[in-house]
């Protein structure tokens, strides 16, 4: 799935002293600014972890115990409702972990992006609660480069350099998802390689995204391939971008995803453009017609002003 997940909304304040800005704060909100959609509630220290109307511990996910029932039923409701029918249960857990790790990355790869700060987040620190969305953490310990401010702050661990930093990327969310998709994995039918081959996608899908809005997608798009130059393992493959001529001569952006999300299986035609099933000629004309229409949605508003202005 190339498309974002579900939405994961700002929280609301819910009176009460909220704890001192963290070191992550000021890229938690950047990413939220640009994508109101998405929000993180930093815990205060001793403060209890959110309980209650749907939220779930994702330690608990990882056990893939009665609350991990209960969150892919979720997913189970929504495909049943979108397309009349459901989907195997493999292909349900499948958009159940899609629809945590997109965001779950972003909790790491945003901060290193914005900040060159990278924290670490064991699954017992972090809450999700899809709907109406909310991801609660617990800032630990982050790694930082030499000469950031809060290199002398308690919990930070300073590193050498930028390829330092990127190794601290990859091993935090290596620390994070691994447990999650051992817990997901038995449901999915999916195992080691493949598994890692969708944590990969979600990794640098997830971020050009939201690095897309921010402006800086240019950027992103060279650090994500730094940051998966080759195979390094758990990880698989390079970060997959390049760029195919459409056929008017024009460049179109692509990527080669790792991994399928199996979305095939509900409705073959309604494939992502770089979905690894379609053709090089299939692919070509996906993107064709996705350039078409941003086009299209660019030039409306100026036909339109130009209209009321007449």
């Amino acid at each position: 799935m190339s498309a974002p997940a579900p939405a994961v909304t700002a929280p609301a304040t819910t009176g009460g002293a909220r704890p001192a800005p963290s070191v992550l704060t000021e890229a938690y909100t950047r990413m939220t600014e640009a994508f109101p959609a998405l929000g993180v509630t930093e815990l205060a220290p001793g403060e209890p972890a959110p309980t209650g109307d749907g939220r779930v511990g994702v330690a608990r996910l990882a056990e893939a115990g009665p609350e991990f029932e209960s969150y892919l039923a979720w997913d189970d409701e929504q495909v049943l409702a979108d397309h009349g029918h459901r989907a195997r249960p493999d292909v349900i857990a499948g958009f159940g972990l899609h629809r945590y790790a997109w965001p779950a990355c972003l909790l790491i790869t945003v901060p290193w992006f914005l900040l060159r700060r990278v924290p670490r987040f064991p699954v017992q620190d972090v809450t999700f609660q899809r709907m109406p969305g909310r991801i609660a953490v617990r800032v630990g310990t982050f790694a930082c480069l030499p000469d950031d401010p809060a290199a002398s702050l308690p919990g930070a661990r300073v590193v050498r350099d930028e390829e330092a930093l990127r190794a601290e990327v990859r091993a935090s969310v290596t620390e994070h998802l691994e447990p999650v998709l051992s817990g997901f994995g038995p449901r999915m039918r999916r195992r080691g390689r493949a598994l890692w081959a969708m944590a990969t996608d979600e990794v640098v899908e997830s971020l050009h995204y939201v690095a897309g809005l921010l402006g800086e997608q240019e950027r992103a798009t060279r650090e994500l391939e730094q940051l998966f130059p080759g195979t390094i393992k758990p990880y698989v493959g390079t970060a997959g971008f390049r760029e195919v001529t459409g056929p008017n001569g024009q460049c179109l952006p692509t990527r080669d995803r790792a991994s399928c999300c199996f979305y095939y299986t509900l409705d073959a035609e309604d494939t992502c453009a770089n979905c690894p099933r379609n053709t090089e000629a299939v692919r070509i004309a996906k993107l064709t017609a996705l350039a078409e229409a941003e086009a299209a949605a660019t030039e409306a508003p100026g036909a339109a002003e130009a209209g009321a202005a007449a």
